[in-house]
């Protein structure tokens, strides 16, 4: 209803504007009002000048914003690719900033040189074949090196050997949360089809495949620092896309297909935590959060809670409603505490079997009128239990 009377009230005053123009116009019956539409020299130099305005306010706004908030961009990276990725991306920024002061500035100049006079006879020529090498050559030759850099940077980052020892683990997409699924000792990840989805096992996992029986289901990932994982990842519904900022990975999750990435951590948690830039930016958070804070406790409403940093898992795709909530937190353990952590978790195969014989409570079904759909539930589980079992 609000945006009704908004939408309104724009309507009525673009009305009333135009009105007012109309009464103006009427107002001027009788003098002299130059209205042959052609520019005069007055107007050709206020359009000259306008457009240095214009430029002086491209430049100025660009070094604002650089100074007020350059400090927001991304810092140390985490993984051992992220350098490489940071260096890329140097240059492209570099290369455009450069380029867009220096034509910005030419075609504005040009613009107030070449303005209109009455006095002078435009100069017009069909072509130059020698300007026209010059803007096509440059840019091809600058464009060719960035790809082909581009290029040797991806296969850089992508290449997986076959005979390299690395951590395979399943990232699987759904709205809105993440999963995660490690292969187990056999570090083989079992097959999987959303067909298969089904009480527990919300993964689809295939549990008659034999490197299933070892796989691990978990909602917090945690990665050893200094070992390569290897992420293969899926999408239960829509198009998603797992992105790790700080380690400067994102592949799309595609319904249908398996994708991958993979990286090599290079900071603990607790080792970024305690770089001085995190450090300060951590304090700056807290401290804008207890001003927040004060605010909130003066209406009686709860304090926030003090920020903590911790890499996290998020969706780039713009997937639903829920979207911006949709992330996951990431642990980067020392190996051993990885290792410890890893041991303490149980595999789907005993989580099915554990859900096969928790004892159904028919009492609770008959008092809800649904026995027979959870009859047909329990047996499902039994079935899967079974050949988690063999």
């Amino acid at each position: 209803m609000t945006s009704l009377l908004v939408i309104i009230v724009l309507v009525l005053l673009a009305v009333a504007l135009w009105q007012l123009t109309k009464i103006f116009d009427l107002t001027q019956v009788g003098s002299r009002v130059d209205d042959s539409q052609v520019a005069t020299d007055k107007d050709n130099n206020i359009q000259g000048y306008l457009l240095f305005g214009f430029l002086a306010f491209i430049y100025i706004f660009t070094i604002y914003g650089l100074l007020k908030w350059g400090n927001l961009v991304l810092h140390t990276p985490a993984s051992e690719h992220g350098g490489q990725v940071d260096h890329l991306m140097n240059i492209t920024w570099i290369l455009i900033f450069t380029v867009q002061v220096i034509t910005q500035g030419l075609l504005h100049y040009f613009s107030f040189k070449y303005k209109g006079d009455q006095n002078k006879k435009a100069l017009f020529f069909a072509d130059s074949n020698k300007l026209e090498a010059i803007w096509s050559i440059i840019p091809s030759v600058v464009l060719a090196c960035l790809i082909l850099y581009g290029l040797y940077a991806w296969n850089n980052i992508m290449f997986v050997d076959k005979d390299e020892d690395v951590i395979e683990i399943e990232i699987y997409a759904q709205q809105f949360k993440w999963t995660a699924r490690y292969a187990g000792a056999d570090n083989v990840l079992g097959k999987a089809n959303v067909r298969l989805i089904e009480g527990v096992n919300t993964l689809g996992v295939d549990m008659s495949d034999p490197y299933s029986q070892d796989d691990i289901v978990v909602s917090e990932l945690h990665i050893p620092k200094g070992k390569k994982v290897h992420f293969k990842m899926r999408s239960q519904d829509v198009l998603h896309s797992a992105y790790f900022p700080h380690f400067r990975a994102q592949m799309n999750c595609v319904p249908g297909m398996v994708t991958e990435f993979a990286f090599t951590p290079t900071y603990t948690t607790s080792e970024y935590r305690e770089l001085p830039y995190m450090v300060e930016k951590v304090a700056k958070i807290n401290e804008i959060r207890s001003k927040k804070s004060t605010e909130l406790v003066a209406k009686g409403q709860t304090a926030l809670d003090p920020y903590t940093f911790d890499y996290l898992l998020l969706c780039n795709k713009i997937c639903g409603a829920s979207h911006y909530n949709m992330q996951m937190k990431v642990v980067v353990d020392t190996p051993e505490d990885y290792k410890k952590w890893l041991s303490e978790k149980t595999s789907l195969a005993q989580d099915i079997k554990a859900a096969a014989a928790t004892p159904a409570a028919p009492e609770a079904a008959g008092a809800a009128g649904t026995s027979d759909s959870a009859t047909v539930d329990t047996t499902a589980v039994k079935e899967a239990a079974k050949v988690a079992m063999k």
